[in-house]
């Protein structure tokens, strides 16, 4: 087959992926026999939910409509759901590493992969998610995102955040080596630091992430990378820039210092102390965990040497966090894993102590307000059009999130078989 027909035969593919309402430009009417409710615990029954393009515009009876234009039968019927840490210009480290993708693959073809990561994470019911990060692919998420939002690819809505910023000298690949092309982009100093933000920002990023604490060398321990008046300095130019800062940080230092510098989220986070996470919950950052990521990595490495403290060191800082009343936010880091296996946060959630309740509001209302997206996280008159289709109930086994039959996102209805495959 000639490169000029497998480029159309993709096209048609990828634009087959989903099948519309009946027609776009009247409203279209879905049959739940049972949605959750906006209290995120309880069950409306009988319901059909209508939408316009891609708004929903009432919930309504079933017992108004004599007919609609899809009824999902015997399920549950669940918002949108968000994921608030992804790559998705990386694939899992147990296919390449890390090193390799940064180093040997080009921009091109880690976009081009991107878009079918896109089409799994949509898949799998996530209907939005937050990108963390190009990881040496530049702006890459930019592109993807516009090309969703102009229709040229399917996938969840983005919100970017571009290249990441991290201290020179602390970040891979070869951090010593300026030659040598890195995941992140690299600053020494407050004019650096703001230079980067406004670049960043110019470039589309609604996200700015910040590495508040890394290890120096491989397998050496994390320390903080930067001084709290120079992360001072990024969340100022930020908040000039209308963005909010989300934070890597895995140790207390370097926890305590994005706290108070004023950033909105803190990614991992397992190493927060008592102290710093009365401050996060005092202050209303968002604990995001990324526990599936830690649970990979460990599996990757064999479930064997220090890397094995890291997954009790994430559980037991869920743990503490949780009992501290700091908000919890669902992000996978997907991307160190298989995109599409996003449940497994929610999964790894309530294995840990949180209800299936909690786990799925950490993924729905607590995640569209990290991101300040009121229309989503929710099914109600004036949300955006995010339905997920289950073959179980999720408040009662958080498993059933793996029991996917259909996803509406704005109005586009992706079908899959009732295995969920």
């Amino acid at each position: 087959m000639n490169s000029a027909r497998t480029m159309v035969l993709l096209a048609c593919g990828a634009l087959a992926v989903l099948a519309g309402t009946a027609n776009a430009q009247r409203p279209g009417t879905w049959r739940c026999k049972r949605l959750l409710a906006e209290d995120g615990r309880s069950w409306r029954e009988d319901i059909v939910v209508v939408t316009l393009l891609s708004d929903i515009v009432a919930i309504e009876p079933a017992s108004k409509h004599e007919a609609v234009d899809r009824d999902f039968g015997d399920a549950w019927v669940i918002p949108g759901l968000i994921d608030l840490h992804t790559h998705l210009l990386l694939k899992p480290y147990d296919q390449m590493t890390w090193d390799d993708q940064v180093l040997r693959e080009t921009t091109e073809l880690r976009t081009l992969r991107a878009r079918v990561h896109g089409i799994d994470t949509l898949r799998a019911g996530f209907v939005a998610i937050r990108d963390l990060g190009t990881e040496g692919a530049g702006f890459a998420d930019v592109a993807l995102q516009r090309a969703i939002d102009e229709g040229l690819a399917t996938g969840p809505r983005i919100w970017t955040s571009t290249r990441a910023i991290v201290r020179r000298g602390w970040y891979g690949p070869s951090p010593d080596d300026p030659a040598v092309p890195k995941g992140a982009q690299t600053v020494e100093g407050e004019a650096e630091i703001r230079d980067a933000v406004r670049a960043q920002a110019a470039a589309g990023a609604q996200w700015i992430k910040v590495y508040a604490d890394y290890r120096k060398q491989k397998g050496g321990a994390a320390e903080p990378t930067f001084a709290l008046d120079e992360l001072g300095a990024l969340v100022d130019e930020a908040t000039k820039a209308g963005l909010p800062v989300a934070a890597h940080a895995t140790t207390d230092e370097g926890i305590r210092r994005a706290v108070l510098a004023g950033v909105r989220t803190i990614e991992h986070g397992g190493g927060a102390s008592e102290a710093t996470l009365r401050a996060m919950r005092e202050r209303a950052v968002v604990l995001v965990p990324c526990l599936a990521a830690n649970e990979a990595i460990v599996l990757q490495a064999g479930r064997k040497g220090p890397i094995v403290d890291s997954l009790n060191a994430a559980k037991a800082g869920l743990q503490r966090a949780l009992a501290a009343g700091v908000t919890i936010g669902c992000g996978s880091n997907a991307g160190v894993f298989r995109h599409g296996d996003n449940a497994r946060e929610l999964e790894l959630m309530v294995a840990y102590g949180m209800t299936p309740a909690q786990a799925l509001a950490s993924a729905t209302t607590v995640a569209a307000g990290v991101l300040g997206a009121a229309d989503l996280g929710v099914v109600r008159k004036g949300a955006r059009c995010g339905l997920v289709v289950l073959g179980a109930d999720p408040l009662l086994d958080i498993g059933a999130l793996r029991q996917v039959r259909a996803v509406v996102r704005e109005g586009d209805e992706l079908w899959l078989r009732r295995d969920g495959r």
